[in-house]
């Protein structure tokens, strides 16, 4: 099967070999790459990955960590404030799929895989899983942010079920020696708003404090005068207190929490109707409340107890033309594990729990908790100074699913300029009503679930690296293969039932990408493949799997000078995409997207400003985002296959205060 994996993973690159690339927007320096800019005399950052529980450097990792940091943070926060999903989205192998056109949620898909499958974690906590994340990743302004970590592949046996795809990790900022406080206030020509802050400053010398605040608008925009808002209108509010203490004997705690109120509005304007002639209002007011602790101490010279801890509730009041939903979601995580190592040997070891709950006050008949113990281990070992080996593994006891078994073998080789990764892993995914269109049309539609099983996947990949000087290029391969995946099945027109697919869902690619830079100066191109294809819902054959493009592909050129200020300039390419239940075409189009961007400082101030999708590319130019009727989930629209928003154009001030 690990064979059979990574030779699917390279067919596409040996038989096909389409064109550049979507930006990865990485910083995941390997060893020759680092040695390389040292000789050319640029700052070397040493990049620690916290997402592996190992502790290492990005460039001695076993597996492949892309890593978004310092200045390409600041880049895409100027060019989406409010949210993260700009952040993500322009990393290879990763996309944000609109799940929901009436309202604007989305998901992260990473190599292919649906978005239900990807963790996101903040430092290193659960803070936004299940029910909850389609909406998340819209709802974390990128202002504290120090570092984003992008684990691709099967990570479940560090991580759990969630993780069946890969881990988006967002670590934040820590209080510094002296203060420092950034605001930056931001407008578009769409009727949006941001106003950021983030303070921080040390209490004494193991003490510190730090504090994230946003405020957020958007006006709804009926782009095409059909009377349905292509984009929703919100109001949203985020706090985030953070505290860090650090001992002097090399213990340390973190404790965050956090707090978010949003109203958002979508579906028909006030007096239209949709096509069956009755209004279709949709609107979605949440509120959510989060706490987590991440702790350690020494136990020994070699060995090291961690602790990590989070609580969150997420209360929603949906409406959904006449039907209004009122629901809960909670979350409960705990972990303890002792780590160490002894000469070229590491090592962690712990057990976990975590509770994921849904209760409805409308539809209680979809309630579940899912209460999940498990264990898990992590050796690796430099077999030489070239070789590193790596070994991890999860048992998890899951009350409705049973026991689950999540492996994950990874190697790392550093031959002079040359960096290869192979890693091969397996993991699980409890099923939940929240499938892309029931997140975007409600329970009222859907039949209780009964007679699911567990979705299970093996993923696999290899990675080539080569770093010279100024150049580094990357190639990379990657296969997975899933059991029980879920599907809606349609029942009456006015019904639909949730079932595992019979068959397994295939997806082989290839990442390429090449990148040049120097002396503030950076191109780099890259080119993703995907192919993607699961069981006819007939049982006869098989097809692509909907909305996932066989091709992206990206230029990006920057100049950034740290103090001045920086130029950019980008182009996208998606492919054509398999659609499904879309009365106006079977297949989407292919679309270029162009962005530029500008800013410049003068002493703590910075004004920018940014323009994106220059070409105007919008769905609705092409086909309506409203069908004749209504589909048997109950959604009122055909799925997002391109901007919905056209061009936008944003632009703002930056202001710093303290730091060095």
């Amino acid at each position: 099967m690990r064979a059979a994996l990574l030779l699917g993973a390279a067919s596409p690159f040996i038989f096909s070999m389409p064109a550049a690339a979507q930006d990865a927007g990485l910083v995941g320096d390997d060893h020759a790459q680092a040695e390389a800019r040292a000789e050319h005399g640029e700052e070397n950052h040493e990049i620690i990955v916290q997402g592996t529980r190992s502790g290492r450097r990005v460039q001695d990792e076993p597996i492949r960590v892309e890593v978004i940091a310092g200045e390409e943070i600041e880049e895409k926060a100027i060019m989406r404030p409010g949210n993260i999903a700009m952040l993500v989205n322009e990393t290879g192998g990763v996309r944000v799929q609109v799940t929901s056109p009436a309202l604007g949620a989305a998901n992260i898909r990473i190599q292919g895989l649906e978005g239900r499958y990807t963790q996101l974690l903040a430092d290193n906590l659960p803070l936004y899983g299940g029910q909850a994340s389609s909406l998340g990743l819209l709802q974390i302004p990128p202002t504290d942010l120090g570092q984003v970590e992008v684990i691709k592949g099967s990570a479940s046996a560090l991580y759990g079920a969630s993780a069946l795809g890969g881990v988006i990790n967002l670590i934040s900022k820590r209080p510094r020696d002296g203060f420092e406080a950034e605001v930056l206030g931001n407008v578009t020509t769409r009727g949006g708003q941001d106003l950021t802050a983030y303070a921080a400053a040390p209490l004494n010398e193991t003490t510190g404090l730090s504090l994230t605040a946003g405020a957020h608008r958007q006006s709804g925009q009926d782009l095409d005068g059909d009377g349905w808002y292509d984009m929703a209108a919100y109001d949203r509010l985020t706090a985030r207190p953070r505290f860090q203490w650090d001992g002097d004997g090399g213990s340390s705690v973190y404790l965050t929490m956090g707090a978010m109120t949003e109203d958002r509005v979508g579906g028909t304007l006030p007096g239209r109707t949709v096509p069956d002639g009755t209004a279709y209002p949709q609107t979605q007011d949440t509120e959510r409340f989060d706490a987590g602790l991440v702790a350690e101490t020494p136990l020994s010279d070699s060995a090291t107890l961690n602790l990590r801890a989070s609580a969150m509730r997420q209360d929603h009041l949906h409406r959904y033309g006449a039907v209004v939903e009122d629901d809960h979601h909670t979350s409960l995580f705990g972990e303890a594990s002792v780590s160490g190592g002894s000469g070229a040997t590491s090592w962690v070891g712990g057990i976990a729990f975590q509770s994921d709950g849904f209760r409805s006050e409308t539809f209680p008949a979809f309630d579940y908790t899912y209460d999940v113990p498990g264990v898990f281990a992590q050796l690796e070992q430099e077999a030489t100074l070239d070789l590193t080996l790596a070994a991890s593994a999860r048992v998890d006891f899951h009350d409705e699913f049973g026991t689950q078994f999540s492996p994950r073998l990874s190697a790392l080789y550093r031959p002079g300029n040359w960096t290869i990764r192979g890693s091969f892993g397996g993991g699980f995914f409890a099923p939940t009503p929240f499938v892309d269109a029931i997140a975007a049309a409600g329970l009222s539609r859907l039949e209780p679930l009964r007679d699911l099983e567990a979705e299970t996947a093996q993923t696999a990949s290899l990675d080539l690296g080569y770093a010279d000087g100024p150049w580094e290029a990357n190639l990379t391969l990657f296969g997975a293969d899933i059991e029980n995946a879920t599907r809606l099945r349609e029942i009456a027109t006015d019904r639909v039932e949730l079932v595992n697919i019979d068959g397994t869902t295939r997806v082989r690619g290839t990442e390429i990408l090449l990148r040049f830079k120097q002396d503030g100066f950076t191109v780099t191109g890259s080119y993703v493949f995907v192919d993607a294809t699961e069981p006819e819902p007939s049982g006869n054959g098989r097809r692509e799997v909907p909305l996932t493009p066989k091709h992206t592909a990206g230029l990006v050129g920057m100049w950034e000078e740290h103090g001045k200020g920086r130029i950019g300039i980008e182009a996208y390419y998606t492919g054509e995409q398999a659609l499904e239940d879309n009365p106006y075409r079977t297949r989407s189009r292919p679309y270029l997207h162009l962005g530029v961007l500008g800013e410049i400082t003068i002493g703590k101030i910075s004004l920018f400003a940014n323009a994106e999708n220059l070409l105007d590319v919008r769905q609705t130019k092409y086909d309506p985002l409203l069908p004749p009727q209504r589909a048997a989930s109950g959604q009122w629209t055909v799925d997002a296959w391109a901007p919905l928003e056209g061009f936008i154009l944003n632009g703002g001030i930056r202001l710093r205060f303290g730091g060095h």
